[in-house]
């Protein structure tokens, strides 16, 4: 019986990790990427204490610090969640089932897939949803960018000092994205800009070799011949895990309290699965902190 599991081992996570294990919790992290979506940024230079650190670097110092302090990991997902009548929680992996007293839910927000022919026949093949991680496979060669968004601008900057020729389509006829980043991927002269287009199939033998690009004002396609497809098109939820113990939003994102309290008594939630509107790695290091704390607190009035 642990005094508490943590499912999901990002930063939201992990830093539950090291309050709940200051607080003498016994306590378990079910993840299957360390680091979350901190895998998939570059360097950051938005963290206190770090004029810039790789993510590669953060997650490790972030780990090693709560593997120190005795919190155990267990590299799998969680597939099911059952409410005993005593309170405690049973969870199942594929291959095991744990119990515990309390339970965080950190696990974070997973790329948005497109649903056009070919994304997942080429996923890993020249399809990706990371253009930090993938990038610099694809030195000197033809890529696109799909989407309008922070994280498409992003990837398409990372991508043009990498690849020869970024594609950059987006459907709608203006971005949604900061104005200096907007500003950064217009002055790059290998960044070919495409409003109005949708992407409508991704195409190849063993790998992507082209893509059909559909204009959506004239219903004309073209056809375009690259080498990946970075799709850049938002996150989302995966909370059907635990829908019958919280409240979600439309976007499937959980409904907190100040104190990370969703509507199951000691079941909590953290980082960006939570419905908040800002995603950074300082508030769900702030997150994380308040649930574990929560979480000792509940477990303290139990026992009175």
């Amino acid at each position: 019986m642990y005094d508490l599991i943590i499912i999901g081992s990002g930063v939201a996570g992990m830093t539950a990790g090291i309050y709940a294990s200051r607080r003498e919790m016994k306590t378990l992290i079910i993840g299957k990427e360390v680091g979350g979506q901190l895998v998939w940024a570059g360097e950051i230079e938005n963290y206190p204490g770090f004029e810039k650190i790789s993510s590669f670097d953060l997650i490790n110092r972030i780990k090693d610090q709560v593997v120190k302090l005795g919190v155990e990991f267990k590299d799998n997902e969680v597939a099911k969640i059952e409410k005993e009548a005593d309170g405690t929680f049973t969870l199942y992996t594929n291959k095991e089932k744990f119990q515990a007293r309390t339970v965080i839910v950190a696990m974070g927000l997973s790329p948005r897939r497109l649903a056009v022919p070919g994304e997942v026949e080429f996923s890993g093949k020249g399809v990706s949803y990371c253009a930090n991680c993938d990038g610099p496979f694809y030195k000197n060669k033809t890529v696109a960018v799909i989407g309008g968004g922070n994280a498409a601008l992003d990837a398409a900057e990372v991508l043009s000092k990498i690849a020869s020729k970024v594609y950059l389509i987006h459907r709608r006829d203006a971005f949604r994205a900061f104005n200096v980043l907007v500003d950064e991927v217009k002055s790059r002269a290998n960044i070919e800009i495409m409003f109005n287009s949708q992407l409508k199939e991704i195409a190849g033998s063993d790998k992507v070799e082209k893509i059909k690009v559909v204009d959506s004002k004239t219903q004309k396609v073209k056809e375009f011949s690259l080498d990946a497809v970075f799709i850049e098109v938002g996150r989302i939820a995966a909370t059907d895990l635990v829908a019958d113990f919280v409240e979600r939003s439309k976007r499937s994102q959980i409904f907190v309290n100040n104190m990370m309290e969703t509507k199951t008594p000691g079941l909590y939630a953290a980082g960006d699965v939570v419905d908040f509107d800002f995603k950074q790695i300082s508030i769900a290091t702030g997150m994380g902190t308040i649930a574990a704390l929560s979480a000792y607190q509940y477990l303290q009035l139990q026992t009175k």
